[in-house]
């Protein structure tokens, strides 16, 4: 992060990791403005989801690292460009990832935006990952975390050159462990905060519950890959590919279920076919349905500005997965991906990001796969 005194906006969010990013930076001797974030104003007071004591926290640790903090509200935009997509996606049949879009939109967007006006010359938060300018092609590249476990470059695989050029990434040298003893040491008020999970808009709450609100509920049959109906599903826009709990047949068995199953074995989502309003499921962790070896994706964004070259690389198709050998081939619409060794539950809407080595080079939306049954495309 250089020597050089510069002045540096932090998006304190509350929690410990952007507490000990303020801190870093301020040791360093840069001058450190907090910003806090405001992305949702929709019932923010209930349990579930409640800024207003996150905010107190963040201002609890500006307090001690002795900092300014700024409470910006970017609800309407978040509306406008991250849950307004969130939900047509859904209504769609597909699952979206929205906090790589808010970190797209609104992280390194219109907060970005925000802190050039303050006169920034970096933005800073506590993202585990890392920045790397390389001299020989003259940009700059997005790298994994160093702790493994928290890396968090698959939700920032949408940033851009310019974005990258204005951003550090402080927690992302350490590990998760070293970040706690640093607040712990420094008695940060929020040394031994429980880490967040979830979008703030859904936090803790039944996600169903919630998306009742916005999506009307259009019951159809539930049917087994023989096409024999088992039950009725709720609405297709409630559940997703992989999806094993919630879906109310519990007790129904089968003769002859496949690989992994038997009379007793678990149910899982396996396809949506939107047409008909039908909700496919299958017996068997391993069942062919669930497995494929080829998808493909849409709206791709690369780190580099351009696409990679057709090549040999590695890919996760979720967040905490460990990294799958692939090989990557533009086409029409976007690119596509083919795996050696099957992969489970590939859902569309979700981001198949490419690495190469640990180098995060992009990604897109997944919009269609080849399952291993039937060697045909599903596009929802």
């Amino acid at each position: 992060m250089g020597t050089l005194k510069q002045r540096v906006v932090v998006g304190l969010s509350g929690g410990v990791d952007s507490a000990v990013t303020a801190w870093l930076l301020k040791q360093q001797g840069h001058e450190v403005v907090g910003i806090f974030m405001k992305n949702w104003e929709d019932d923010d007071d209930t349990e579930y989801c409640s800024s207003n004591i996150d905010f107190v926290d963040a201002a609890a640790v500006a307090d001690v690292i002795g900092i300014e903090i700024e409470h910006v509200n970017f609800a309407a935009d978040y509306k406008d460009r991250v849950f307004a997509e969130f939900l047509h996606e859904y209504q769609a049949g597909r699952t979206p990832n929205p906090d790589i879009l808010c970190n797209a939109e609104i992280k390194f967007k219109a907060f970005l935006d925000h802190a050039m006006r303050l006169g920034a010359d970096k933005i800073a938060t506590g993202h585990y990952a890392r920045v790397r300018h390389n001299p020989a092609t003259g940009l700059h590249e997005l790298l994994k975390g160093l702790d493994a476990s928290k890396d968090q470059s698959y939700f920032l695989h949408r940033l851009n050159q310019a974005q990258l050029a204005n951003t550090w990434f402080p927690v992302g040298e350490l590990h998760k462990t070293e970040v706690r003893r640093i607040a712990d040491e420094i008695a940060l008020p929020n040394a031994k905060k429980k880490d967040s999970t979830g979008i703030c808009f859904i936090g803790e709450r039944p996600f169903r519950e919630f998306l009742n609100r916005y999506i009307a509920k259009e019951p159809g049959p539930i049917k087994n890959d023989k096409g024999h109906v088992l039950g009725q599903h709720v609405g297709l826009s409630f559940y997703t590919l992989g999806q094993r709990q919630g879906l109310g047949i519990g007790g129904v068995k089968t003769k002859g279920a496949q690989r992994g199953g038997g009379d007793h074995a678990p149910w899982f989502v396996a396809r949506k076919d939107m047409a008909t309003n039908t909700l496919y499921v299958v017996q068997g962790h391993e069942h062919p349905w669930l497995l494929s070896h080829r998808l493909y994706a849409q709206n791709a964004s690369w780190v580099a500005g351009h696409s990679p070259l057709n090549a040999a690389y590695a890919a996760k198709t979720r967040y905490r997965q460990t990294d799958s050998p692939c090989s990557y081939e533009t086409d029409s619409s976007g690119f596509a991906l083919s795996f050696p060794q099957a992969q489970w539950a590939v859902t569309p809407g979700q981001s198949a990001v490419l690495y190469d080595g640990e180098v995060c080079l992009g990604g897109g939306v997944i919009s269609g796969v080849t399952d291993a049954a039937s060697a045909a495309t599903t596009k929802p």
